[in-house]
């Protein structure tokens, strides 16, 4: 499997709840309708809960760690079969349309320039 996953942070201006509201209400259905032009076999979404952050924070305070960054606001994953299908999700014109589509409504909820990607081979471990 081929992995995509982004540490999303929020456009400023927006709360919390207005980004997770936009990227699972709005969002979350846009990708769903692309799914298969971008040759997508799974999509899914974590949005970060600050009550689980702090947990985090308070244990490694226990052991001794300096607090970390600031956590990002989500992150999502996506993956595709294979490398094949990854290369001709990327010069379908179907698919090129859907990316667009899908960047700017993007444009929208999340700071582009705060977030970060990353693309790479699954290997499952457990689970």
């Amino acid at each position: 499997m081929i992995k995509m996953t982004i540490c999303l942070r929020r456009k400023k201006g927006l709360t919390p709840e207005q980004f997770n509201d936009y990227w699972l209400n709005r969002h979350g259905p846009l990708v769903k309708k692309h799914a298969a032009a971008l040759r997508m076999v799974r999509y899914a979404q974590a949005h970060t809960k600050p009550e689980i952050q702090a947990l985090y924070e308070a244990g490694r305070k226990a052991a001794g760690l300096p607090p970390a960054p600031e956590p990002y606001d989500g992150f999502v994953e996506m993956w595709w079969a294979s490398v094949e299908d990854f290369k001709a999700a990327a010069s379908d014109p179907e698919a090129m349309k859907a990316r667009s589509e899908l960047f700017h409504d993007e444009k929208q909820f999340i700071d582009h320039a705060g977030s970060l990607a990353n693309y790479g081979e699954e290997h499952v471990i457990v689970g």
